[in-house]
């Protein structure tokens, strides 16, 4: 089997890679599938999605079986101020992507979010696959976009929509609050917007699974649990050890420090009913995955 991966630098693209070359992670093995799989790894510098002859032009000459795209553009506040360059990447890219697999009868996975939803809670019910997206930020807008475009463009797709999600690699709000702790007595953390934590070991081995299967669609895939992210944070620091006390804020009081910031859903837990009724959900618990991931990381 042969799989590419693009935004292979990325937090969930160097993941799927590492799991690939293990064939496996502290869930289970990979599907015998994926064994000796040859796996080709593009950034930017290699493949500019963006770029729609480039982007079919390399993919036919490729040829692989399946297409995992993690590429994105992730600056929740960078897309408000730079909306073209979101518009590029988050929706042109993914179109670019589903045309070129369609041409050669490959699949294409394509990572979304959980800002494609408004975030107004619901009975405190989680999302699944049926809730009817309607973004608040041009990040979650030009997200749906590339879901849109490649729901239209190639029948063999895969969109598996994750949220909060955090690795060993780049940058995340793990990372985040653990350098913030080590320079601060004190931070200060939103407690009025729920979602669900998600280990990209988690992410990466259900995605693996999908692609053996040929059962396409759309696919909400989260850590287990919801919890707000002064919650999330509160337990990051507890974890790290380090003295420094976490303040809960609401949204109203950090938008009034960050007058630029975006807004961001204030409910956007979701449900992984179609990865359960289908491969299986063995998503972790957020509490026992960012634990392992303590266990498990050298703090860089």
């Amino acid at each position: 089997m042969k799989i590419l991966i693009t935004g292979c630098r990325g937090q969930l693209g160097t993941e799927l890679q590492k799991q690939l070359a293990a064939e496996g992670c502290v869930l289970g093995p990979l599907p015998d599938r994926l064994r000796k799989a040859t796996v080709i790894a593009v950034d930017v510098d290699e493949l500019d999605i963006t770029d729609r002859e480039a982007t079919v032009t390399y993919i036919r000459r490729i040829q692989p079986d399946t297409v995992i795209n993690c590429a994105a553009f992730t600056n929740v506040d960078g897309c408000e101020t730079n909306r073209d360059a979101a518009y590029r990447v988050n929706a042109l890219g993914p179109r670019n992507l589903a045309m070129a697999c369609e041409k050669i009868n490959a699949r294409l996975i394509h990572v979304s979010t959980d800002y494609v939803f408004p975030g107004a809670p619901k009975g405190g019910v989680p999302l699944d696959e049926c809730a009817t997206p309607a973004p608040i930020s041009a990040y979650g807008q030009t997200k749906l976009l590339g879901e849109q475009y490649v729901q239209r463009f190639c029948r063999r797709h895969f969109i598996v929509r994750t949220a909060w999600l955090y690795s060993y690699y780049g940058k995340n709000f793990v990372k985040t609050m653990v350098n913030l702790a080590k320079t601060h007595d004190r931070i200060t953390v939103v407690n009025d917007q729920l979602g669900n934590p998600t280990n990209a070991v988690d992410l990466a081995y259900h995605i693996l699974k999908l692609a053996v299967s040929h059962d396409y669609g759309i696919y909400h895939c989260t850590g287990t649990g919801i919890c707000s992210w002064y919650d999330f944070a509160s337990e990051i620091i507890r974890l790290s050890g380090l003295p420094c006390e976490v303040v809960p804020v609401t949204s109203a009081q950090y938008k009034a420090m960050n007058p630029k910031s975006a807004d961001r859903p204030a409910w956007s837990a979701l449900e992984n009913r179609a990865l359960r009724c289908s491969v299986g959900d063995e998503m972790r618990p957020w509490q026992d995955a960012i634990e392992d991931y303590f266990k498990n990381w050298d703090g860089k």
